[in-house]
């Protein structure tokens, strides 16, 4: 998949790593803000969730992971890097489907951009779910 903002299957632990690997040479970086997002095994009619199925319009994806990031440092001036990765295909329960990176000089604007962006994502980004029990 070429697109940087998704990756087929779970974000693993070591994929979150090297994601979070990256900047961090920028030395005005004073704060690391994470999100990552996790399938739960939530109970629906006595069905237990074991995976979730995430699709996505991949052009759609970028255009709008980039104005997310624009409007993000537009917002938050001390906000040096903002990174959004989205799972597509299966993701089972207890594996994580979203990462979330947000580097500031300081931690108030780091936390702030980060929710922020989050919000940003579950509201604009193309990526659909479906349950799987």
């Amino acid at each position: 998949m070429k697109n940087r903002f998704l990756v087929g299957g779970p974000i693993t632990p070591l994929l979150i790593s090297e994601l979070m690997t990256l900047g961090s040479d920028d030395n005005g970086t004073g704060a690391v803000s994470v999100f990552i997002g996790k399938v739960r095994d939530d109970e629906t009619d006595g069905k237990r969730v074991k995976a979730i199925e995430y699709s996505a319009y991949e052009d759609m994806v970028i255009k709008e992971a980039d104005e997310i990031i624009r409007t993000v440092r537009s917002a938050f001036s001390d906000v040096r890097t903002v990174m959004i990765v989205h799972s597509v295909g299966i993701v089972k329960a207890g594996e994580a489907s979203l990462f979330i990176m947000v580097t500031s000089g300081h931690r108030d604007q780091g936390t702030r951009g980060c929710r922020h962006t989050l919000e940003m994502v579950k509201e604009k980004l193309p990526v659909w779910k479906k349950e799987i029990y």
